[in-house]
């Protein structure tokens, strides 16, 4: 253990676990099921986008110079759908073409005016203002064909999806989910539902984690709750290293005498460090079992939640090549006293109240680690420098939960 780092800091932790990587894997599925995956590779554009120049609005086509001086009125020619014929269509000067949102610009036209800005009689609008060139969509506009419009390791949401589609693809390849063990340990813990004897909780853990992992786009594998032997978690992290690709733990990786995640990580893993300077969650450790990587989380649910999110979820990136989805931080103004630590990095939990146009933090709740109420009614975490003092009034940054 003496060689091994020991309370060091977030950044050294990531740096250290990120050098550690899995082979990733690939598969091509249907846009139906491309939500919350993550992109395998560069995606080109199949087509411009849009295809050709087309109309912003229902309304008319004209020649611009024939709008200058409204109310202009100008002989209706023609009518163009959005399937479009343009070929057919030439507009010259004192014409007018009817064409509806997304049909092809008839040859000569420059200019849209939106149909409510009006009057048509017999063959005949009457335009109320100038045409507006900026109503007409341009080829390539949007995409460019050939052009790179979603990179490898990209998480794809609703509107990247559609993007996907406007591109052109029916199938896409993504990085494969990664299967991921979580397991409580502890002989206190119950399964909800079960009934309780003295001294006895439900174990809550596994089922936030889990939530977590979905919400990075991985597949979750809660196992069995393991009692406080040796044996029963030598073997439960033998079944985990051989069905899983990472490995999450939650308890044991304190200085306690039962604390036996981080005992068997020191006499029969591979072990890379241990503690860090973050508050809450100051004792995860991460290494290997087996050659699988696994990060030893601390009990509490809170700790456990802000390690998954400030140490395992980078390295989850890091390894499937994915920027998303990331903590969306902001900042405000301290609303109430905060208390930091002397050496880690400590995060509070806080409400976020928007006063004159200014956003606040408050911190209403209580901070045991132990409290995951805390964590459920807060809308962030305020992000505190170690050895700094913050008064009331400060500007400080917010991760948003």
């Amino acid at each position: 253990m003496s060689d091994i780092p020991t309370f060091i800091t977030l950044e050294e932790a990531i740096r250290i676990s990120t050098q550690i990587k899995i082979k990733q894997s690939y598969e091509e599925i249907t846009l139906d099921k491309a939500y919350g995956r993550i992109l395998g590779k560069d995606l080109t554009s199949k087509v411009n986008d849009p295809p050709f120049d087309n109309s912003a609005m229902d309304g008319f086509a004209m020649k611009y110079y024939d709008t200058t001086s409204p109310p202009s009125t100008l002989k209706i020619i023609g009518t163009i759908q959005a399937t479009g014929q343009e070929d057919n269509i030439t507009v010259k000067s004192g014409q007018a073409v009817r064409i509806m949102t997304g049909a092809p610009i008839p040859k000569g036209a420059d200019s849209i005016l939106q149909v409510e800005l009006t009057t048509t009689k017999k063959n005949l609008v009457t335009l109320s203002q100038e045409g507006m060139k900026h109503f007409i969509r341009r080829k390539g506009e949007n995409l460019k064909k050939g052009d790179v419009a979603l990179k490898l390791g990209t998480y794809l949401t609703p509107s990247k999806i559609s993007l996907c589609a406007t591109m052109g693809y029916s199938t896409i390849p993504v990085i494969r989910k990664l299967n991921i063990a979580i397991i409580s340990t502890g002989n206190e813990l119950k399964s909800p539902g079960e009934k309780l004897k003295r001294g006895e909780i439900y174990e809550s853990n596994s089922f936030g984690l889990a939530g977590l992992v979905k919400w990075l786009g991985h597949n979750p594998v809660r196992m069995n709750i393991v009692g406080d032997t040796i044996e029963d978690l030598r073997k439960i992290l033998n079944k985990a290293s051989t069905e899983c690709d990472l490995i999450l733990t939650s308890g044991g990786v304190s200085m306690g005498e039962w604390d036996l995640v981080r005992k068997i990580m020191e006499e029969e893993g591979n072990l890379s460090f241990w503690r860090i300077k973050l508050r809450p969650g100051s004792p995860p450790l991460f290494g290997t079992w087996e050659k699988t990587p696994i990060f030893g989380l601390p009990g509490n649910p809170v700790s456990s939640h802000i390690v998954f999110r400030m140490l395992v979820a980078p390295w989850i990136r890091n390894t499937t090549s994915s920027t998303e989805p990331t903590e969306f931080r902001t900042v405000a103004k301290l609303a109430t006293n905060v208390k930091n630590s002397k050496d880690c990095l400590t995060l509070r939990r806080v409400s976020l109240i928007i006063e004159e146009g200014e956003l606040f933090a408050h911190q209403k709740i209580h901070q045991g680690s132990g409290n995951i109420t805390s964590m459920s009614f807060s809308e962030g975490l305020v992000v505190l420098k170690p050895n700094k003092k913050y008064n009331i009034g400060e500007i400080v940054e917010v991760i948003i939960l």
